[in-house]
């Protein structure tokens, strides 16, 4: 899949974006996220994924499948010790029980415990209700809006942050929301580009814009890099933004 021209043609940062996106999808190919059965399954993982590494998170959901929790109904009604057994392996498993809770209450309370009712909202609106459970910060409700919902709003993660940083398109200061709306600027609003974008800055982050160092020389984006910047780069060096973000 291409990324839209509807991007302006002017937009030396789009274009960069674009071939960014081209290159990392020829080299390491579509990455077919979230890898979940069902949109519960989605929302479940970007709760449990939180503070921890996928495997983990994958884990857990193992464990409440095996419990057959991964159902709206046996979810509500389970105990919160039932769920915290099962999601241990993803850490903080009270918290995250906790959170998967207070999304169940505001589900039922807010949207007569439908995910089509809830995800038939206007994106901001629905954006604005998830950020005010208890538990959901933005890269989980984003996470959610995209992967479960359809909708578009790209995950502007740690491992996006840091890509686009180390190539000098943001600064290294610059936070989730001042990255999501220069990316939301800078790409046409389109959800399957957003997904499959993100998985695969997701994949260049873990396997090769590693921290403290990266290794450049292996990485897909190595001639995106500044010349000076093609060999390893410490997590701390500061850029100059391409963007002025």
């Amino acid at each position: 899949m291409m990324l839209a021209e509807s991007v302006p043609a002017h937009s030396r940062t789009s274009r960069t974006l674009r071939r960014y996106y081209e290159t990392l999808l020829a080299r390491l190919g579509p990455q077919g996220w979230w890898p979940a059965r069902t949109r519960l399954e989605v929302i479940l993982g970007a709760i449990l994924t939180q503070n921890t590494a996928w495997t983990n998170a994958a884990q857990a959901i193992g464990g409440l499948r095996r419990a057959r929790l991964l159902d709206l109904r046996r979810l509500r009604s389970a105990s919160p010790a039932d769920v915290e057994a099962c999601i241990r392996p993803a850490g903080f498993h009270r918290q995250k029980a906790a959170a998967i809770r207070n999304f169940l209450e505001w589900l039922d309370r807010a949207c007569e415990g439908s995910l089509n009712k809830a995800f038939s909202r206007a994106p901001e609106r629905l954006r604005e209700e998830l950020l005010s459970i208890r538990g959901l910060g933005p890269e989980t409700a984003d996470a959610i809006l995209l992967y479960a919902a359809g909708k578009p709003f790209f995950v502007a993660d740690a491992y996006t942050r840091r890509i686009l940083a180390r190539h000098d398109v943001v600064s290294p200061r610059a936070g989730y929301a001042t990255v999501q709306a220069f990316l939301h600027r800078s790409l046409a609003p389109d959800p399957a580009i957003f997904n499959d974008f993100h998985a695969l800055l997701v994949e260049v982050g873990k396997r090769y814009c590693k921290r403290p160092e990266a290794l450049c020389g292996e990485c897909p984006l190595r001639d995106f890099l500044p010349p000076a910047a093609r060999g390893a780069v410490p997590a701390s060096r500061a850029t100059a933004p391409l963007a002025g973000l």
